[in-house]
């Protein structure tokens, strides 16, 4: 009754201190890498709420990669104490065999791998999965945080541009190019349009839309025909129809086990 008391408590504090491990370095290496996730807010435009939310979510797949670290810092850790307080030295001399402590540790062992598997396979790809259904919801929450001063940008689809000065939402110099039919209706003809280059000499920028003067529209024709060129003084864009390149679709780590054992057979019987 005495060791099975002792051998609770030696699995109680190991648990307990593989958890607070794997916690630890789990959130050492995401502060690390949401500074890459800063991206989302500075060139893509996404709202801070988002970021914080993708973060929270790639923390489901960063702790599979510390569970067997923390595993073995935790037996290390829970090994060396008892070895000071000569515990271990108490148990052997009141008759306790070491294979009962072997045995211990296998079991725990045994318990991590199925947390890891479970961890792995079912709960990861699933926040995985809702990370990107995040992105690919969340719309363009602002246009300036991408607009950058003598740089191309081409964070959105289709749609490159560059200014030579911004000052708040400010602008000036601008140039647009849109191969993707993000602006639409600059045209007489869109079935036959190529491509549209808009260049003006200022601009004030307004969440999702833009505001341009005194500059010109180049409207390129698939036909090779002569260009479209239409001056005007002031200009209205919306950009709510601009898709971030960021990729949105699942990768293989964020689609479900069962999802690719499902094409892994679908692809047997087809080719049986």
């Amino acid at each position: 009754m005495l060791q099975n008391k002792i051998y609770q408590n030696f699995f109680i504090e190991i648990i307990k201190t593989f958890f607070v491990v794997l916690f630890g370095l789990s959130i050492i290496a995401l502060t690390v890498r949401a500074v890459s996730f800063l991206d989302l807010i500075v060139d893509n435009g996404y709202p801070v709420d988002i970021y914080f939310k993708y973060s929270l979510l790639n923390l489901f797949g960063i702790a599979p990669k510390f569970i067997p670290l923390s595993f073995l810092l935790a037996l290390t850790i829970f090994i060396i104490k008892h070895i000071q307080d000569s515990e271990f030295v108490i148990l052997w001399t009141s008759g306790v065999k070491k294979i009962y402590l072997v045995n211990l540790f296998f079991l725990i062992s045994i318990l991590i791998l199925f947390f890891y598997l479970i961890l792995s396979t079912f709960l990861t790809p699933l926040t995985l999965h809702k990370s990107r259904l995040l992105l690919s919801k969340e719309q363009l929450n602002s246009f300036i945080p991408t607009v950058k001063t003598h740089q191309f940008s081409d964070v959105f689809k289709g749609f490159t541009f560059i200014v030579e000065k911004k000052f708040n939402n400010e602008v000036q110099n601008i140039f647009l190019h849109d191969k993707g039919n993000n602006i639409r209706n600059l045209s007489s003809n869109i079935s036959n349009l190529s491509s549209t280059t808009i260049v003006a000499r200022n601009g004030v920028v307004d969440k999702k839309k833009l505001f341009l003067f005194n500059g010109q529209i180049i409207s390129s024709k698939k036909d090779k025909s002569e260009n479209e060129i239409i001056k005007f003084e002031q200009l209205n864009i919306d950009l709510s129809n601009l898709t971030s390149t960021t990729i949105k679709k699942p990768k293989i780590q964020e689609t479900s086990t069962y999802e690719l054992l499902s094409c892994f057979t679908s692809n047997q019987s087809k080719y049986d």
